[in-house]
């Protein structure tokens, strides 16, 4: 790892930075480039809001914990193993979004602009969904032998790419937003997407669901179409270039770098193992919807009002979350997120049992739900704050592996447990292992108090 430099005079801090406030990452040691930088930062974050504004009303139509379940029980209907292959979903998600990243890292790191990575990850998740949408119109019936395997297929590949997507925004927010504002995009992208992702829902989405055969088809063509318009924000970006020059190294050395991150910082391995333990709101997200379907006999039309539930909680809670991020770290916007977050399965388990209450009342469980993606980032917003900006790519993807890896080995027994054990003891189990999560918190140190703001040198050329 890099030796950190201590905070400037704040007679010279860079980009015309108050005392004490944060320096940008990136800024430059020639007052030019960083005063440049400094009035590029609202245009930049303007359109790194718009990315995921746009991301986020597209994934509102194949809701990992709702409709992607719900599409993949059609789609086995009378085929069997439907819980082992509903427990591969959680697999295919965190596979593609972990050990691709890790993978690519370092090539990542290297290239003079990222935004381009961000412009084509994000058109091949357009890609994925925009031919599986083609499909689910041009066929008839989608109970074929060959569509599950070619939908699972299509899934991986979406989120491999979504996990390079998902590395760059973060590499380029680490270098674009100064840490104190970085919340502040959270917020933004996410207050504003909720709310359009919540009127898209009501408008369409419950007409789509009553007709599931051909209403799949709009619905992950919106998704497609979205991502699209998503990926034409990334050349927008002012983006100054990188002179990180490396030599190339091999799947097994990045496998390597990524166990010399564990091994030299403590306090990582602390956030490793708080991300390795909230993976099981990953496991349990697609078996909330049987739940209700198999156990209170709710039909596919109360999952318009889930999807809205959950975006609405998704919106309110990235409200919340992101000031607190800037004004009190993000270490204390994990720990409240991550131990509301484990109220969903125990609140799952009650409605279960509360007969027709729990029927009326069930889409409270998807509220809480929508804090996952909201901890997600904050963890990486994290991971960013305690290395150099040159180690964000590596670091923000080592914590992708370690929030991963558990999902990896355990999501198929998951939905083996679930036949064998029944909902309760998989969801009050998953719930106590949440709230370690949240415990766990307590142990990690707040980087904005131990830890020295970190200037690096930057190419003063921007395109």
């Amino acid at each position: 790892m890099h030796e950190a430099q201590p905070l400037a005079p704040a007679d010279t801090l860079p980009g015309g930075a108050a005392p004490n406030e944060p320096v940008p990452a990136h800024a430059a040691q020639g007052s030019e480039a960083a005063a440049l930088l400094a009035r590029e930062e609202p245009v930049n974050m303007a359109w790194l809001a718009l990315n995921q504004l746009l991301i986020r009303v597209g994934w509102i139509f194949k809701t990992e914990s709702i409709i992607i379940p719900a599409f993949l029980d059609l789609i086995v209907a009378g085929h069997g193993m439907q819980d082992v292959l509903r427990g591969c979903l959680p697999v295919l998600n965190r596979l593609g979004q972990s050990v691709p990243p890790l993978l690519l890292a370092q090539r990542l790191k290297s290239l003079p602009h990222k935004k381009w990575v961000l412009t084509g990850s994000t058109a091949i998740m357009a890609g994925c969904f925009l031919i599986l949408s083609a499909i689910c119109f041009f066929t008839d019936g989608l109970g074929g032998p060959w569509m599950p395997g070619l939908f699972l297929a299509l899934y991986g590949v979406f989120f491999a790419a979504n996990g390079m997507n998902q590395l760059t925004l973060n590499t380029l927010q680490g270098k674009l937003i100064r840490p104190h504002r970085r919340g502040r995009l959270l917020a933004l992208s996410t207050a504003l997407g909720a709310p359009l992702s919540i009127l898209g829902a009501w408008w369409w989405l419950g007409g789509w669901l009553s007709e599931p055969e051909r209403g799949f088809a709009f619905i992950f063509g919106t998704s497609g179409v979205l991502f699209a318009l998503a990926a034409l924000c990334g050349p927008a970006l002012r983006e100054p270039a990188d002179d990180y020059a490396e030599e190339r190294t091999s799947a097994k050395e990045q496998f390597v770098a990524a166990w010399e991150i564990l091994r030299s910082d403590a306090n990582f391995r602390r956030l490793a193992v708080v991300a390795a333990a909230f993976s099981i709101v990953l496991m349990l997200f697609p078996h909330y919807q049987n739940l209700g379907v198999s156990q209170l006999g709710l039909s596919l039309g109360s999952m318009v009002w889930w999807v809205i539930v959950q975006n609405a909680g998704t919106g309110l809670f990235s409200l919340i979350a992101g000031p607190v991020a800037d004004r009190s770290g993000n270490r204390l916007a994990l720990r409240l997120t991550i131990l509301f977050a484990g109220a969903t399965p125990l609140l799952a388990v009650i409605m279960g049992h509360a007969g027709e209450l729990g029927r009326d009342l069930f889409w409270l469980v998807f509220l809480p739900v929508g804090l996952t993606p909201v901890a997600i980032r904050v963890l990486a917003n994290y991971a960013l704050e305690i290395c150099e900006p040159r180690d964000h790519a590596h670091y923000v993807s080592t914590l992708n592996f370690c929030l991963a890896l558990p999902v990896l080995l355990l999501s198929p027994l998951v939905g083996l447990l679930i036949r064998e054990a029944g909902f309760d003891f998989v969801f009050l189990s998953g719930g106590a292992v949440i709230l370690l999560a949240g415990l766990l918190t307590f142990r990690m140190a707040e980087p904005r108090r131990s830890a020295p703001i970190v200037i690096a040198p930057i190419d003063e050329s921007l395109e």
